[in-house]
């Protein structure tokens, strides 16, 4: 058993003097913030969900203020230390990872109600709070945050920022930019923003929330934000048919628009629903399987609302389309069926799938799936593969899944020397390499399948003013200086 000692109220292991002296001096500066280099912590918190990247932290701290953060930032500028903002670190792109020896920066002690407004309908709470936690305060003051995904759970606020995370309900809600208001932010020069303010009208020029959405903890960390809340919607139902291929995939959307009002339309393969039901709950939704399943939650009131769901059904039916569906009579059948998708991530999590989010415009999601299926046919021939995605919004999600007997080096090695074809798919059609998971270390190499030289340039420009000596999150989303 390894031998744990402390040294300036750090607990550290006897490994790394340099990295035990260059903490000790963080201790000295600020004494009251929460550092660890007990070895399980440098692992939980030195990753994300990607699993590609061994975590190499040199210490994880765990402010509780706004103050300690700005003093985090400063020392870290001063001793030339590189930090890593971490969050509920659900990631998918290894945008969380510290590998090179970072100091990671975990929110998780600031996870606090800062206020809420009736009048506003907002919300101001701490970026470490837990996305779910952010959607049952809402539900008590009678209003709701719509920005939805599996991981809310245990994703926080500050990460979903971070990322513009997506979900499954953009089709109605938009992404989480769309419900931002106001944040306040320590930049990477160790300044202190108050960006908007909880304005719903501001012209006064640049409208910096937008460059820290999205950015992936590179130019600033986020301390605090202001969300919008909104109304929620009538009673709602969800629907799961089977498709006969992929081609009808698009003619189904086309008709759920028209005839219903959507809050998501979801897609997934049957070897994804496989992996859902293999474990006996949830059940497959009906007993025929079929090659693709899409999954519908719309607006459902009264007779009405459920003679325009089955006038919906019946028109796939009879124009070949499906071959089979079920209609939620209930709030718990409603929940087991937005299961078999929302399940697949954790289901498959076992296999160390290798990710891919890819997105195109939604009229182009046919020839997308099926210029993508071609690569993968022919150069992935022994692997399982997995799609799933949000087709109301243009996003595919490409799994590819570790065979039992692949070394993870080998494993990871081979998907990346696919990577080449199927980013130049997403070339070819302008989409993107990253639709709502990030850039992150994962998909760094291809940004410019995504961005053409002088976006990457001027992104390089707005990094070097926010944080000029380019200590948050180095080597993520951009190339390092």
């Amino acid at each position: 058993m390894v031998q744990e000692r402390r040294k300036n109220g750090i607990m550290q292991s006897p490994k790394n003097n340099i990295s035990n002296e260059v903490l000790g001096g963080l201790s000295s500066e600020i004494p009251d913030l929460e550092i660890s280099r007990q070895p399980e912590d440098l692992t939980e918190y030195g990753r994300d969900w990607t699993r590609l990247y061994p975590p190499e932290p040199c210490g994880i701290a765990f402010p509780r203020s706004e103050e300690q953060i700005l003093r985090l930032v400063r020392w870290a500028n001063s001793a030339g230390v590189a930090l890593v903002p971490s969050g509920g670190r659900t990631g998918l792109s290894g945008g969380a990872v510290a590998a090179k020896g970072e100091l990671v920066v975990s929110m998780a002690r600031m996870d606090r109600l800062l206020e809420f407004d009736p009048v506003d309908r907002t919300l101001t709470v701490e970026a470490g709070m837990i996305t779910e936690k952010i959607q049952q305060l809402a539900a008590e003051n009678g209003l709701m945050f719509p920005v939805d995904f599996a991981a809310k759970g245990s994703s926080q606020i500050g990460g979903n920022l971070a990322t513009n995370a997506g979900g499954v309900k953009v089709l109605r809600y938009g992404l989480t930019r769309d419900w931002v208001v106001g944040m306040r932010v320590v930049t990477g020069a160790g300044e202190l923003l108050d960006v908007n303010r909880g304005l719903i009208k501001n012209a006064t020029g640049y409208d910096l929330r937008h460059l820290f959405i999205g950015s992936e903890g590179t130019l600033g960390i986020i301390v605090s934000v202001t969300l919008r809340l909104a109304e929620p919607p009538p009673s709602q139902s969800v629907m799961v048919v089977g498709l006969e291929g992929m081609d009808p995939l698009m003619q189904v959307f086309d008709l759920a628009r028209e005839s219903l009002t959507l809050s998501a339309f979801e897609f997934f393969s049957d070897l994804a629903l496989s992996y859902v039901i293999a474990e006996g709950s949830p059940r497959a939704p009906f007993e025929s399987r079929m090659p693709y399943y899409a999954l519908l939650e719309f607006d459902c009131v009264g007779e009405d609302g459920e003679a325009a769901a089955l006038a919906f059904f019946e028109r796939c039916l009879e124009e070949g389309w499906i071959g089979d569906g079920v209609l939620s009579q209930s709030e718990a059948q409603a929940a087991e069926l937005w299961s078999l998708r929302e399940f697949i991530s954790e289901r498959i999590s076992a296999k160390t799938p290798y990710k891919n989010d890819l997105s195109t415009r939604i009229s182009q999601v046919p020839a997308f799936l099926h210029a993508l299926e071609d690569v993968v046919l022919s150069r992935y021939p022994d692997f399982e593969v997995v799609w799933y995605g949000h087709i109301g919004d243009g996003n595919l999600h490409l799994n590819i899944l570790k065979p039992d007997d692949l070394s993870l080096a080998e494993f990871k090695k081979a998907c990346e020397s696919v990577n080449e074809e199927i980013f130049g798919v997403v070339a070819r059609f302008r989409g993107s390499v990253s639709a709502e998971h990030g850039v992150g270390l994962l998909k760094q190499p291809y940004l410019d399948r995504s961005r053409d030289p002088h976006e990457i340039h001027y992104l390089s420009g707005i990094k070097r003013v926010f944080d000029p000596n380019w200590i948050l999150n180095p080597g993520k989303m951009l190339p390092e200086a």
